[in-house]
Order: C-alpha cells, then structure tokens, then sequence
C-alpha cells in the first residue's frame, strides 16, 4: 500500500515591513536643515544707510593715512549725524577711541641738530612758522654757520614782510653756502623780494653787476 505524501507545510504569511514613521517635530525638522542652527532665532541685523556707510568708509580712508586728527572728527560727526546706526557705530566708536588715544601721544622733542633741521623744514612747510623759527634759532645757538638754519629765518621774515630781516639772513646762508642762491631763486616764500635790488644782488651778483655797468654806460654817452 502506497504511503500517503505529506502535504506541504504552509508558509507562513507575514506582511511586509512598513517603515518606521518619521519623527516630524520640531525639533527633528531643524536638525535636518542645515541652514538652521542650534541658537534660538535672532532677528537680522538691518544694512547700515547709505550716507551712514559712506561716511564711515571715508573716515577709514583717512584714518589709514594716520591723519588721526581728521579722521577723529569724521568719527565725530558720523556718530552725531546717525544715531540710529547702532551697529556701524560700535565700530565707529572704537575707531574713535583709536585716534584719540593717538592723538594723546607727544612725539619726541628732536634732538640732534639735524633732526631739529628736518623739523623746522616740516614746520615751515606746514605753515607752522612759529615752531620753525624756534627750532632754527635753538640750532643757531649751537652752530651759528648753520646755513640751512639761516636760510628757513630768511624764508619766514619774507613771509612775514621783514625784508631788511630776510636779506640779513638770505646773506649769511648765502656766504656759507652759495649754492643757497639756486634755491632761493625758486622759492615761493621770497615772492616778496623779488623786485629788491638787494636780492638780486644777492641772487645774481654777476648779473647785478653787469647790469649797473650798463646802466652806467648809457648815462656816460647820455653825458657825451
């Protein structure tokens, strides 16, 4: 008798794996989004005005030139002009306190004779008159043939109208050094002098003298 096959056994029906649901909190969402940091939300910060802008990049401009004293009162004015930039005046602010505290800074007294010399070459040049003839003098006293000493007090009694007083000095830096004449004749600061007799002699004594030769040439044959 044949044996009765074994049915089959019955395969066990699972349904598939539903995948897990995905977390949708809050939370979950910005730690996905890489734009989204961990700190709380702040508000953005608004772009500073135009004016305001402009103001502070010019007074930076001259800060980098080491005008401190320039650009400190640019400074000034742009924090006065926009109180509502709060932001661009932190900046401004430090960089305000940047310039005061350079301006608080006395440079060294010069010196040596040379540096008293380039100082009062710088002064004169700056206008400061005052500074420059003190500097010149305090080199005299210690080497009276200083000729460039004696030429910056020509220049400035010229600039003040004391022409007996430029010609005194223009004549002693003359002696000590001729080759002041070319660069007296350039000079701005003896514009006032330039119709003196006296400085042109000074100047130009060959043609000085040739001149008056000339001029008595004619008024002897005048005589004739």
């Amino acid at each position: 008798m044949a044996k009765r096959a074994k049915p089959a056994p019955k395969a066990e029906h699972r349904s598939p794996k539903r995948p897990e649901p995905q977390s949708t909190s809050p939370r979950a969402a910005r730690a996905k989004d890489p734009l989204v940091t961990s700190a709380a939300p702040t508000s953005a910060v608004p772009a500073p005005a135009a004016d305001a802008l402009l103001a502070f990049e010019r007074a930076i401009r001259v800060l980098q030139r080491h005008d401190y004293r320039e650009a400190a009162e640019g400074l000034r004015v742009l924090i006065s002009r926009f109180p509502g930039e709060r932001a661009l005046l932190d900046r401004a602010r430090v960089y305000l306190e940047h310039c005061e505290r350079e301006l608080r800074r006395k440079p060294p007294a010069p010196k040596t004779i040379e540096e008293r010399l380039t100082a009062a070459t710088a002064a004169l040049n700056l206008g400061d008159d005052r500074r420059a003839q003190a500097l010149a003098e305090s080199v005299l006293a210690e080497e009276p043939r200083q000729d460039l000493a004696l030429y910056l007090l020509a220049a400035i009694a010229a600039r003040r109208g004391a022409v007996d007083a430029a010609l005194v000095y223009l004549g002693q830096a003359i002696a000590i050094g001729p080759e002041v004449r070319a660069q007296a004749r350039l000079d701005n600061d003896f514009e006032s002098l330039r119709g003196n007799e006296r400085y042109r002699q000074l100047i130009d004594p060959s043609g000085s003298a040739a001149s008056a030769a000339g001029r008595r040439g004619r008024r002897g044959r005048a005589e004739r």
